[in-house]
């Protein structure tokens, strides 16, 4: 019953107060969604890491390193350099661009309805790949924190509804000026989890390098399902199929092709995901935009940081405490933990006891409902600004238009947790290193496929035309989607791996099909204007401006002599 009140204080704290509290000013579209572009840098680096770094980057990351050893840190340094060709390519012209979400940009830039609607289904296909996974967190973590359910339903299920329950009520509440506050406090919060946890580590005698030699001294075995039972397995090494795999080296999950793949669809992803993009339309200038994402790199790189260290210490403490406690030993084979995600939630109760463990899971699951909340922001942009507001009702109140993005928040996240409770956690342990990295990796995937070219070529190729973007997201989406379903019926062949991280395939697909389509077909006729609005200086816009202004008047007065 503590763990439960714990659990409950903690969301209403970080989700009712934040939220209610800094609510949006005026009743306006412009508000609910933009928080009226006055959001600072540091607060939206802040708030841009609260909603980047999800469960999969909280449990997921340290999951995968304690799985398959240097091969988990991938996903630490994909997740990372994702905002590399955000910072170099993106940031800066879509802020300046300025409009509420990237189905409005592709439009306005493209100069297309059609390349409207198709960018709304892909986003809604990203935001709930995305959201499955962070409601599987949240029911993992319940489950094995608090133990049981609330009114006959079980511990996982409980997870999932209560948490989706609590983040929807703070979206339609808070809008983004709320959300934005909120997210930034529960980074803060998450950091402060993650230093805790490695200085009480540290001070427990623990050295990265002698802990990666130490389990590098016998090959690396994970447990599995076998005929009903749980028994540790060797892995096979991936880059040499007659050896095993060792925590220190790599070949524990990727080959180099899978290693390459997957790297590819992480960096790429991040371009296109929903959620993070639509915060850069909130920062006041393009240079507000470039500064944030310096700010984002520098906090991802201490939070990975602290991710990796943690995965690894995981990895060797529990193999030095699993026979010490029942509690220890009834989630563990062998000293090996049955579910990766466990890892820092098993740190957080050998350093901590039950209050540790508590501290871990309130991070979890301030980690889910900071990304559930962007996703939900961008879902709601999507249905009610682009969708309703563009093309069923163009003669929309303000009012009406936020009933239905509040509308589209609650069916949204409804669906994702309907999804969530359909997929049995213990059934897909040893499958993939951390199940909840590898479900929110395919996001990136399709984000990467489909969106992230027509998006690079959209803001930096003036010949990108409305048909060629329509065509190119179809094509990526597509192989996408067609891959990742493939992989996951093949099974652990020689070729999953690719199957699973298309991007690599997928986007140069969509980007050849967006060129050549857009070539045989007449790009928009004001590009002059779009390009000045997106790369030119603030001194070129007012030129063309002052230009645009002496044109019409020099027409204005040949009509009166006329």
């Amino acid at each position: 019953m503590t763990a439960s009140i714990l659990l409950l204080v903690v969301l209403l704290v970080t989700v009712g107060s934040v939220a209610v509290l800094i609510r949006p000013r005026r009743a306006s579209t412009f508000e609910f969604y933009l928080a009226g572009r006055r959001v600072g840098v540091v607060t939206n680096a802040c708030a841009i890491c609260g909603d980047y770094f999800s469960a999969a980057s909280f449990l997921g990351v340290a999951a995968a390193v304690y799985a398959s050893g240097l091969d988990g840190m991938w996903y630490a340094a994909g997740f990372a350099a994702g905002f590399v060709p955000v910072l170099l390519f993106i940031a800066a012209p879509l802020r300046r661009f300025g409009e509420f979400s990237i189905p409005d940009f592709l439009s306005r830039r493209l100069g297309s309805s059609t390349v409207r609607l198709s960018s709304v289904a892909v986003v809604q296909l990203v935001i709930l790949a995305y959201l499955v996974p962070q409601a599987v967190a949240s029911g993992i973590t319940w489950e094995l924190f608090v133990g049981y359910g609330i009114a006959g339903v079980s511990p996982y299920a409980t997870g999932v509804l209560v948490s989706t329950t609590a983040i929807t009520l703070m979206v339609s509440l808070g809008g983004m000026r709320g959300t934005t506050w909120t997210q930034a406090v529960q980074f803060l919060l998450l950091l402060a989890i993650f230093l805790w946890l490695a200085a009480m580590v540290v001070a427990a005698g623990f050295d990265y390098a002698g802990a990666t030699a130490a389990l590098s001294a016998e090959p690396l075995a994970n447990p599995e399902l076998v005929d009903g039972e749980w028994r540790l397995e060797n892995v096979t090494n991936r880059l040499d199929s007659d050896s095993f795999a060792f925590f220190g080296e790599p070949g524990g999950q990727y080959s180099q092709l899978g290693q390459l793949a997957l790297m590819f669809s992480l960096a790429m992803g991040t371009a296109g995901l929903p959620h993070i993009m639509n915060r850069y339309f909130t920062s006041p200038t393009g240079t507000a935009a470039r500064m944030t994402t310096v700010w984002v790199l520098g906090m991802a790189g201490v939070y990975y940081t602290l991710a990796v260290m943690l995965g690894t210490a995981a990895r060797w403490v529990v193999l030095e405490e699993a026979d010490k406690t029942a509690w220890l030993r009834s989630i563990t084979t062998d000293g090996v933990l049955r579910i990766p995600e466990h890892a820092l939630l098993a740190l957080g109760e050998i350093f901590g006891g039950r209050a540790g463990l508590g501290l871990i899971a309130v991070g979890a699951l301030i980690a889910v409902l900071s990304t559930i909340a962007g996703l939900l922001l961008a879902s709601a942009a999507s249905w009610g600004h682009d969708v309703y507001e563009r093309h069923i009702n163009p003669k929309a109140t303000q009012r009406e238009a936020l009933w239905v993005g509040r509308a589209s928040v609650a069916l949204v996240a409804a669906l994702s947790a309907a999804l969530a409770l359909v997929i049995p956690p213990d059934s897909l342990a040893g499958v993939f290193p951390s199940i909840i990295a590898t479900m929110v990796t395919w996001a990136f995937v399709l984000a990467g496929s489909a969106l992230t070219p027509v998006f690079v070529l959209a803001i930096w190729w003036r010949r990108t035309t409305g048909a060629g973007g329509t065509a190119g997201m179809i094509t990526g989406a597509v192989i996408a989607i067609a891959m990742c379903t493939g992989g996951v019926l093949v099974g652990d062949t020689s070729y999953s791996e690719l199957l699973l991280t298309p991007t690599i395939v997928a986007a140069p697909a969509a980007t050849l099909v967006t060129v050549v389509v857009s070539l045989l077909t007449r790009p928009p006729e004001d590009i002059a204007r779009i390009w000045t609005r997106m790369h030119g200086t603030a001194r070129d816009r007012r030129a063309v401006r002052i230009a645009q202004l002496t044109l019409a008047g020099i027409a204005r007065r040949s009509r009166d002599r006329s």
